[in-house]
């Protein structure tokens, strides 16, 4: 027992030799060391840290919330986004499409079962460039009207095979069998106009006239005109011309009336009676001039009358 008690005491001296030995050489390296820092955040910085990293997991949730509202709100799915849908044949646009700024494509179209409208608050502009990036042509669609700049204009038919209206810098060709003018003033051409026929409608009078010019009706082989259930009237306000330079001028009626004659002057001789005549004898001047005379037993016409003098 007494040796065990003398054990545990030599114990305890030893371990108070050691822990003095290690306090001393810690305290001589504590010595060497110039300055000492804390390591760690304590008080207001870890405060701060703390509501740092809380602020920043706010802000990750919030971004993640509205991305996904983006994508709800915008319908996105694999194959594009709401109406608008991307395949291999190009871009499909279902409903209502709003375009803020120029459109380049190469080929628009409706679905087949529907319209393709094209709308805007000003106007719709179509151009065509070349690979110059320099316009060729152009549709302008807009409130006062729609013009079209373009070297030659052609309109076909729905098949495609047939040319049915062209206009170019040389003339307008129109290839369809009937051109129909409904306007109550009709159709005005400055220039002349090339066709070979030209019909009014059924029971309605055709007019052609030339308010302030000259009217001219010209063919290679010659001019129709007539009038299957009605009459043709001609009306100048000077001279009427008819001319045939190598043929002859028929007027082939029933009943050819020449009205408003001149009446020539005629001096009976002593012999002959005077009384009103009412038979009239046609006269012909050296010029041409046609007018009347009184009919007697012989011819009244004279050579020297002052209608033949004046012509």
């Amino acid at each position: 027992m007494e040796q065990t008690a003398t054990l545990d005491i030599e114990t305890l001296k030893i371990t108070q030799e050691q822990f003095l030995l290690a306090s001393q050489s810690l305290h001589l390296q504590r010595s060497s060391c110039s300055a000492i820092y804390p390591a760690g955040s304590y008080g207001w910085r870890k405060r701060c840290l703390y509501f740092f990293l809380l602020l920043l997991v706010v802000t990750m949730i919030v971004n993640l919330a509205l991305t996904v509202w983006i994508l709800k709100v915008m319908n996105f799915s694999v194959e594009g986004m709401g109406t608008l849908v991307l395949n291999e044949d190009g871009i499909h646009l279902r409903g209502i499409s709003e375009f803020l700024f120029p459109l380049y494509v190469n080929d628009v179209q409706s679905r087949r079962d529907d319209l393709l409208a094209l709308r805007s608050d000003k106007n719709v502009t179509l151009n065509a460039r070349n690979d110059q990036d320099q316009v060729t042509s152009q549709l302008t669609v807009g409130p006062e009207g729609v013009d079209a700049v373009s070297k030659r204009l052609e309109v076909k038919s729905s098949d495609g095979g047939k040319v049915l209206f062209t206009a170019d810098e040389e003339g307008l060709v129109i290839t369809t069998e009937r051109v129909t003018v409904t306007g109550s003033e009709g159709a005005v051409f400055e220039r002349s106009v090339e066709t070979p026929l030209i019909h009014a409608r059924m029971s309605e009078d055709l007019r052609l006239e030339s308010p302030t010019r000259s009217l001219s009706m010209e063919a290679p082989k010659g001019v129709e005109v007539s009038a299957a259930s009605g009459f043709l009237k001609v009306l100048s306000q000077k001279d009427l011309q008819l001319e045939s330079s190598e043929g002859e001028i028929f007027l082939d009626a029933a009943t050819v009336q020449l009205a408003k004659l001149p009446l020539g002057d005629y001096k009976p001789s002593s012999g002959a009676a005077s009384q009103d005549a009412l038979v009239y004898e046609l006269c012909v001047c050296p010029s041409g001039k046609v007018y009347l005379a009184p009919a007697q037993i012989s011819s009244t016409c004279q050579a020297m009358s002052s209608i033949c003098l004046w012509s």
